[in-house]
């Protein structure tokens, strides 16, 4: 204890300092927050980590102990500091950045001293009393942060995923919700953003649940591939300061404490070095984040206007959207998910650097991969959330324009090819143009088809594939 009560005195190999009594983290955080003044964000904004990496120490002392590697008290203290942290009591103690050089090392030891002061505390000692139970022989005993840290970033992820597959399948469903609602409101295609060939409503939002759940597909099978861990590698994957058999039992036992499909991989030196799980993960999301983009630009562009543009659809009016032109109204909401899309992409390009930037028997850059992927997966699954609540549940068509502009559409024409050949029916569509006239007009006037004969074959199946 130092001359001021306040604090207590830790030290390790490069010195000592003085620690804030109440505080459960240590020496080896406070080098690391000092090291590492990188982003303001620290791992106490991260509690899936948080959670994770506390499940990882839950089941280290858990088999420690049965490989008598620690003695029973001191499993069940840990144990204890465990849950406290997974339950979320301490997060405020992870004060570490969450970008940080040695590979996770700061994290890794932050957990370590978090988890062996609460310990402390349930066998009756104090902070800092390191003798009765210590942050690295006895917390972090047959581990690594080498195997901890990426085991402990697969299982954060995992449970992001799961989140952010939950609010993709229920924008999905709001999508294919709207398809039903809009499945016989005629409007015109467009190729090219010229006007193509009729389709109706329905038709263009279930494209967009189509390819929502085709992503759902592709992200449950990227998940996947994080269910192999390194968990026993320790230092390079050679299984250096476990006992014989601990590398097998541990990714059991974190199986069961996590309810995840968590098993052990084959190779653990492989393992160690190699975060192609993380770049395919990575990958994927950036797909999902394409497509979200794409049909947020198709929303922005159908409602448009309200004069001056598409104005086919109207998106729900969330706030004002100009500071000097009133009534205007912004489609704020695709804009955001726009947004959220360049950065998933961009923290993609970060991630396939990282990953190639592995050298030798480890990668070194993995906070900046999981740190990029937390940010991914949570900014996406909130960009589903507030597309499918504040925009797409509230979209309407606007009816009688739609039904306008399909009833004057020279692309009407296209349907009569298959009756009186294509140069034949482009004559009819430049006769409408040039004059002003609907498609059945022209045709009659030139002679190729009556009206009613146009009205049979510009009927809603034969214009849509809709049959009925």
């Amino acid at each position: 204890m130092s001359a001021n009560s306040g604090f207590r005195i830790e030290k390790d190999f490069l010195g000592s300092n003085e620690i804030p009594n109440d505080a459960y983290w240590g020496i080896h955080s406070l080098r690391a927050a000092e090291n590492f003044p990188i982003t303001g964000t620290v791992v106490a904004r991260w509690p899936s980590l948080i959670k994770a990496i506390a499940q990882v120490k839950k089941a280290a002392a858990t088999v420690n102990f049965k490989f008598g590697v620690i003695n029973e008290r001191q499993s069940e203290a840990i144990i204890k500091a465990c849950d406290d942290v997974i339950a979320g009591k301490l997060n405020d103690q992870f004060i570490v950045d969450v970008i940080q050089g040695g590979a996770g090392t700061s994290t890794n030891m932050n957990s370590n001293e978090v988890i062996a002061n609460r310990a402390l505390e349930y066998l009756g000692f104090n902070k800092g009393e390191y003798e009765h139970l210590h942050p690295n022989d006895h917390v972090n005993a047959s581990q690594s942060t080498n195997d901890v840290y990426p085991t402990a970033l697969k299982v954060a992820t995992w449970y992001g995923m799961l989140e952010l597959l939950k609010a993709m399948r229920l924008l999905r469903m709001e999508f294919e919700r709207k398809a039903e609602d809009f499945k016989a409101v005629l409007k015109i295609g467009r190729t090219q953003l010229q006007d193509a060939v009729p389709m109706t409503l329905g038709q263009e939002f279930m494209t967009y649940a189509v390819m929502i759940g085709e992503d759902e597909q592709r992200l449950a099978e990227a998940t996947k591939l994080i269910s192999e861990v390194n968990l026993g590698a320790t230092a390079i994957g050679t299984e250096i300061n476990t006992p014989i058999g601990y590398s097998d039992e541990i990714s059991k036992i974190l199986a069961q404490i996590t309810g995840l499909e968590i098993v052990k991989a084959s190779n653990l030196i492989e393992a160690t070095q190699d975060t192609g799980s993380f770049v395919q993960l990575s990958g994927t999301l950036k797909r999902v984040a394409c497509k979200l983009s794409k049909i947020c630009n198709d929303l922005r562009l159908l409602s448009s206007g309200p004069q001056a543009g598409f104005c086919e659809i109207f998106l729900p009016a969330r706030q004002a959207g100009s500071s000097i032109m009133p009534g205007k109204v912004n489609p704020v909401i695709p804009e955001v998910v726009n947004q959220v899309a360049f950065e998933v992409i961009g923290n993609d390009v970060t991630i396939t650097m990282a990953s190639e930037a592995g050298q030798l028997q480890l990668n070194a850059f993995e906070p900046i991969m999981g740190w990029s992927l937390h940010k991914s997966i949570s900014h996406l699954t909130s960009a589903c959330t507030t597309l499918r609540i504040n925009c797409v549940a509230g979209i309407e068509p606007n009816y009688p324009l739609l039904e306008k502009r399909v009833s004057e559409s020279v692309t009407l024409a296209t349907a009569l090819c298959p009756t009186i050949g294509y140069e034949r029916s482009a004559q009819v569509a430049k006769r409408a143009l040039a004059n002003g006239e609907t498609i059945a007009e022209a045709a009659e006037a030139l002679g190729f088809l009556t009206g009613v004969e146009v009205g049979r074959l510009t009927q809603l199946e034969n214009l849509t594939g809709i049959r009925k």
